[in-house]
């Protein structure tokens, strides 16, 4: 099936819509479409009502109860169903659940928060989880977009929060890292939402640089006027001390994951198409972990 309308006067339904990326590409549309071109698809109406007020359609959207994603997506041109928290079999059968329900709706195009890790054979479990889930979108028929974004570089800035007490950035080997901000992610997801003209069917949305945890360290020590220093801890070493400090054993394997798929290069890649679609330098490492940094120092002398 190909795609059989742009968006000019389409609806354009975002799932997720009261979660963190979800809500902010809500946002990012209102600043670009009328709020009645909106649909967002939430789990709980309540915790959307404000966007209600606002004129956005507001709609219980599940991905586990098909009845209530024909109903949140009915009349859409573009659905953006955005991954959930999940793992494995049960999170790309949900992903399938919600691609299912956007093709029976009639959208001309389903769009993905895919990940840049992407790859069957990912060490990351939710790499592999996501290239699943863009086969199904691949296999549905209806044009799709893939958005396969980069690390949440709120995830670096947790790794510092410890090292800015200890002096020690201590974590097992790992490799370049494209940083993306979830900020900079839904300006250009609203972007993407909104061209009529797209076909692309992989949006690559990453930094303009990739930086390993020696980097981080080195920038925390300039932030900072003192020095920072990375320690490499073996990966066992690394996962009990995750387990002593209360993670559950399959928590603290999947977290390792991380570090292996990273060392292996699976988050080196570095695109322009995120600062294109934004139009301007996505936002960088370092003003992310200043930001960091910033918190930190006042939580302490507070």
């Amino acid at each position: 099936m190909s795609e059989q309308n742009g968006t000019a006067g389409g609806m354009i339904v975002v799932t997720g819509a009261s979660g963190t990326l979800g809500r902010a590409v809500v946002e990012r549309l209102l600043e670009r479409v009328p709020a009645e071109r909106i649909g967002a698809s939430v789990r709980d109406p309540g915790r959307a009502r404000d966007l209600a007020e606002r004129g956005v359609r507001v709609r219980r959207g599940d991905f586990g109860d098909p009845e209530s994603l024909a109903h949140a997506f009915e009349g859409a041109s573009r659905v953006l169903v955005v991954s959930v928290d999940r793992l494995g079999e049960d999170a790309v059968r949900l992903h399938r659940a919600a691609i299912d329900a956007a093709k029976a709706a009639g959208a001309g195009r389903i769009f993905y928060t895919s990940h840049v890790g992407a790859d069957p054979a990912s060490a990351f479990p939710p790499g592999r989880d996501h290239a699943a889930t863009e086969a199904a979108l691949r296999d549905s028929g209806v044009a799709h977009t893939s958005l396969r974004n980069g690390f949440y570089a709120a995830t670096a800035a947790m790794q510092l929060t410890g090292a800015l007490e200890t002096g020690e950035l201590a974590v097992p080997e790992d490799g370049p890292v494209d940083w993306t901000t979830q900020a900079d992610l839904a300006d250009a997801t609203a972007v993407a939402l909104t061209d009529g003209d797209l076909v692309e069917p992989i949006l690559n949305l990453t930094g303009a640089e990739a930086i390993d945890m020696a980097g981080i360290a080195e920038i925390a020590s300039g932030l900072t006027g003192r020095p920072i220093r990375r320690v490499v801890v073996p990966d066992d070493e690394y996962r009990a001390g995750l387990v002593a400090r209360g993670l559950r054993e399959p928590q603290a394997a999947m977290f390792l994951t991380l570090f292996v798929a990273a060392r292996r290069g699976a988050f080196a890649r570095v695109d322009p198409t995120l600062g294109r679609l934004i139009g301007r330098p996505p936002t960088p490492l370092r003003d992310v972990l200043e930001a960091a940094a910033s918190k930190a120092t006042v939580s302490r002398s507070g």
